[in-house]
Parts: C-alpha cells; sequence; structure tokens
C-alpha cells in the first residue's frame, strides 16, 4: 500500500512538479509583475491546503478516503495539459493560465487529507517516519523527473505548450495505477489493527458503539462550525498541543516562500533561461527527496527532535533564493528542498502521533490550513519585497527563531501526554 500510493504519487508529481517547475515564468512570459506571480502562487499553495479544512472532515464523516484521492488526482491530472493551451488565447492568456494552476492545486486539496489517511493506517505497520519518508521518497523521484522532462521538451522546442502537452502521459498513468490499487485494497483501515479478523468484526460488532456515537447523535447535537473543525473529540490538552504545532508549520511554510517567486526570479534577473528554470526546481526536488528519507529513518529511531531542522534551513532560504548569481540562487533552491522535503513527510508524521486515529482525516484538514496561510503569506510578501530582500530576509529569521520555540514547547508537551492514540 505505502508503494503503490508513492507510485501514484510518482506519476502524479511528473505531472504536478512539472508546471509548478515552470509556473512563475509561465505567468512571466505572460506578462505578469513579481507581487501578481507571488499572489498568484501563494494563494495556489494556499487553495492545496486551505481547503483541506473542508475535505478532511468531509473524508472522515464520509469514510470516502477513496473517494476523494481518486478525484483529487483526477482533477490535477486534466488540468496540467490544459495549460498547453494558454497560448493561443490572446489577451485571456494570463487569466486562463492563473485559474489552472489553481485548478491544479485544488485537485491537491481534494486528495491530500484522504490520502494521507490511507498512508498514515499503511505506514502504521512499517513505522510512520519511515513509512511517510519512503512515500515521499517516491513523490520526489517524480517531482524530479517531471521538471527534467520539461526542461527537455523546452530547450528542444523552445516553447512550454508542448511540454505542458507531453504531461497527459504520466497523468494517464498515474489515473490507472490508482484504480487498480483501489481495486487490490479497498478498505486500508484493516491496517490500523492487528489481524485480519479486524476488519469483518470491526464493521459489525465492536464499531456499532464507535461509529453509533459519531454518527447518530453529533450531526444532531453539533454545529457546522463544530463538525467542520472535526476536532471537538481530541482532549482539550493534545488539542492545544496540536494547535501549537501547526502554528509553528505556518511559520515554517512562511519562509519557504514559492518556487513561483523564485522562477520568476531566475527568468526576470537573467540568471537562467526558461529552459534551464525546471532544472533549477529539479534539484530542489533531489534534495527534498533526500531531506525526507533522512528524517524520516532518524524520526523512527531519535524522535520528532529532527523537526528542529525545519526552521534552521528555512532560515537560509530568502537570502539565498533571491540571490544576485545563479550558484548563489542553486544553494538556495537546495536549501529549500530540504526543509520542503521535512515538511511534507516527517513533520506529518508527528501529526499523526499526536492526534487519534479517527481525527487524523480533520487534524490533517486543519495542518493544512495553517500551512495554507502561511504560504499565501509568504508568497505574497516575498513578491511584495522583492525590490527589498534584506527587510524579507531579517522578517523571515524572526519568525524561524519564534517557530523553534515553538516546537520546543510542543516536543515537551508531547512527551508528557506519550500514550494518545491508538486503536
Amino acid at each position: 500500500m505505502v508503494l503503490g500510493l508513492g507510485f501514484v504519487s510518482l506519476a502524479i508529481d511528473m505531472v504536478s512538479d512539472g508546471a509548478i517547475s515552470v509556473g512563475g515564468a509561465l505567468l512571466e512570459q505572460l506578462g505578469a509583475s513579481a507581487a501578481l506571480v507571488g499572489a498568484v502562487t501563494g494563494a495556489a499553495t494556499a487553495i492545496a491546503l486551505v481547503l483541506r479544512l473542508v475535505t478532511g472532515p468531509w473524508a472522515d464523516r464520509t469514510g470516502a478516503y477513496w473517494g476523494f484521492t481518486i478525484t483529487g488526482y483526477a482533477l490535477s491530472a486534466v488540468s496540467v495539459p490544459l495549460l498547453a493551451l494558454t497560448p493561443l488565447l490572446g489577451a485571456a492568456s494570463l487569466a486562463t493560465a492563473s485559474g489552472l494552476l489553481l485548478a491544479e492545486r485544488t485537485g491537491k486539496a481534494v486528495r491530500g487529507p484522504a490520502k494521507t489517511v490511507l498512508l498514515a493506517d499503511a505506514a502504521g505497520a512499517v513505522g510512520r517516519g519511515r513509512g511517510f519518508g519512503v512515500h515521499k521518497l517516491l513523490d520526489q523521484v517524480g517531482a524530479f523527473a517531471g521538471p527534467l522532462l520539461v526542461a527537455a521538451i523546452a530547450a528542444a522546442t523552445g516553447a512550454l505548450w508542448p511540454a505542458f502537452l507531453a504531461l497527459a502521459v504520466p497523468a494517464a498513468i498515474a489515473m490507472v495505477l490508482l484504480f487498480w490499487l483501489r481495486a487490490r485494497v479497498p478498505d486500508p483501515s484493516v491496517y490500523r489493527g492487528a489481524g485480519s479478523a479486524g476488519a469483518e468484526p470491526a464493521a459489525a460488532a465492536p464499531a456499532p458503539t464507535e461509529p453509533a456515537a459519531a454518527a447518530t447523535p453529533a450531526p444532531t447535537r453539533m454545529s457546522l462550525a463544530a463538525r467542520l473543525a472535526g476536532l471537538s473529540a481530541i482532549p482539550a490538552r493534545v488539542r492545544t498541543t496540536f494547535l501549537l504545532f501547526a502554528t509553528f508549520a505556518a511559520l515554517t511554510t512562511f519562509g519557504l516562500l514559492s518556487f513561483g517567486v523564485m522562477s520568476y526570479h531566475l527568468v526576470a534577473a537573467d540568471l537562467a533561461p526558461i529552459a534551464g528554470v525546471p532544472l533549477v526546481y529539479a534539484a530542489g526536488m533531489a534534495a527534498a527527496a533526500i531531506g525526507a528519507l533522512a528524517t524520516g529513518w532518524t524520526y523512527d529511531r531519535v524522535g520528532p527532535g529532527v523537526l528542529l531542522a525545519v526552521p534552521l534551513l528555512t532560515a537560509f532560504v530568502p537570502g539565498f533564493t533571491l540571490g544576485g548569481t545563479i550558484a548563489i540562487v542553486v544553494v538556495g533552491v537546495v536549501i529549500w528542498g530540504l526543509a520542503t522535503g521535512v515538511q511534507d513527510s516527517t513533520v506529518k508524521a508527528l501529526v499523526a502521533d499526536l492526534v487519534p486515529a479517527e481525527q487524523r482525516g480533520s487534524a490533517y484538514g486543519w495542518f493544512a490550513v495553517f500551512q495554507g496561510l502561511g504560504a499565501l503569506a509568504g508568497a505574497t510578501i516575498a513578491g511584495a519585497l522583492y525590490e527589498q530582500v534584506p527587510t524579507l530576509i531579517v522578517l523571515v529569521v524572526v519568525l524561524q527563531v519564534a517557530a523553534s520555540v515553538l516546537l520546543i514547547v510542543v516536543l515537551r508537551r508531547h512527551r508528557s501526554e506519550r500514550p494518545v492514540p491508538a486503536a
């Protein structure tokens, strides 16, 4: 299950990250300013995260984790190849390209919490740090290969539209693989407990008490806001710890800016040709794979203290990625990639350890909201301060110091409430 979802992510990330690697450069070609690129790419990242506040609890209430996963992947698989049409649309090209980039990230929001719950269930059998790390490694292989494909086609043709069209192939492969995996493992919740007999009885005998309490009284007695929150069943102290950790994630995500702003900088400052931008992004994705796998294994052996690496790395991101030479920018993108890899994988392992299994979909939804707000603010402010990089550097460093303090508090609280989950 872990490997299967990993290979689906590999294929679809060729599509998504192929588009992300040139998203800012594409918008710049279509006439966007740095501020607009920051706003669009920041909004795209925010949509991919904030919308999970709805899709996470919704997936928990319906139990349709596979349905949400398939729908979200399909939306991304369709949106990116359609970017090939944007050069033909004249005055509407910039608005259409922006809309398709937002639609692709909406697909990420639809599938994100549900897919992460599926993965968390399966990864529990092999070690969550390792499971998330291996998944992220496969994910990053696609995130590395997609930009390389875009770079090769752009260099050969001198245009971006044929590259977007070519990404329809891995998109189709991802969907076929996903449907095959769904047929093989229709109910991954069997991995939560021990023993295969627990799957049927869990739906027939023991489960009537818990689901009945969650499915019958809750919808009638809880307000809509409370049901959307999805966290009311979590003990107050655990919930506070989780929210502190989510704030930590928001601060670190702010500092990671957006590759859209970085790709805009590479093109606008004449540091790289359009076909070279995806290569820089690919270097970041390779670093992300290393960061995810290394910290995943370390998480299982040493504990969540390894997450202190995230604010440490993030503090260096703006000064390097918006530097004046291609060498400095590449070093910055590698640092950005390392931090992003940990943020997108091992950080989520701690969420699974903090929150009971029955509320994980909702927790990942809320967690994504915090990250989304940080991403939107970080990319928008980076675009607005594009001409004032020293001010941006100071702001990010201060926020990473605050993030480090928050994480230390979270780790101490987590140790004191250690026996939290688990069916």
